[in-house]
């Protein structure tokens, strides 16, 4: 197995994070030898230059928390994104469409990102507290059948949500490995143990605002 740093892509997204909140983390990155910064579009630049001369990588999210965006939207967000410096992009798949069984559009909006996104790794990020598991089942193979690189379990943001489940990751794994895709899990990851557990069940990369008290826990 890695060292557990280097699965670890420290987030911070909430709405009301400064700019010396994204610093510091951007800082506690480098000291623990994170993955990578998880962080919203508008603060990739000012991190981009802190982050000079590291290996940390900036990952942001599009069309992120709700999904609502159209396409159009999405494409120029993770274009421009890209130009700003991300090295990754997360992505929020069509959940109502999903829902509507609309299964083309979901298609169609994955394979859209990824030819935006070229070599770039895209995450689609499924929000599996809104999905039943043939649900996560179904998107997780759409997934795989359309470019992505990782399936991801959750924004975090979904009220009352608990985000990173073990039985859903081992679902996802068990749908995308035998492509090459891997599996990144978030929301509600606070502990090492936790951290553990979800590795363990197939999550190659964790998205977490706890990166710090994981590694800590595991000294």
């Amino acid at each position: 197995m890695k060292k557990l740093c280097n699965y670890i892509e420290h987030t911070i997204l909430k709405t009301d994070a400064t700019i010396a909140d994204i610093e510091k983390l951007a800082n506690d990155a480098i000291k623990h030898n994170f993955f990578g910064v998880c962080i919203n579009p508008n603060y990739i630049k000012p991190i981009k230059e802190l982050l000079e001369g590291s290996e940390v990588k900036i990952v942001t999210v599009v069309n992120f928390p709700l999904a609502s965006n159209t396409i159009e939207t999405t494409l120029f967000q993770t274009s421009q994104a890209l130009e700003f410096g991300a090295d990754e992009i997360d992505t929020v798949l069509n959940v109502a469409a999903l829902k509507n069984k609309d299964y083309k559009k979901v298609e169609y909006d994955i394979i859209k990102t990824k030819d935006v996104c070229k070599n770039n790794n895209l995450k689609v990020i499924l929000e599996t507290d809104l999905l039943t598991k043939d649900e996560i089942a179904i998107a997780s193979k759409i997934a795989a059948d359309n470019g992505a690189n990782f399936v991801k379990t959750s924004t975090g943001f979904v009220k009352g949500g608990v985000g990173a489940r073990i039985e859903d990751v081992k679902l996802m794994y068990e749908i995308v490995s035998p492509y090459g895709l891997e599996v990144k899990a978030s929301g509600g990851i606070k502990t090492y143990q936790d951290a553990i557990n979800l590795i363990n069940a197939g999550a190659s990369r964790l998205g977490t605002s706890s990166g710090v008290d994981i590694i800590l826990g595991e000294r």
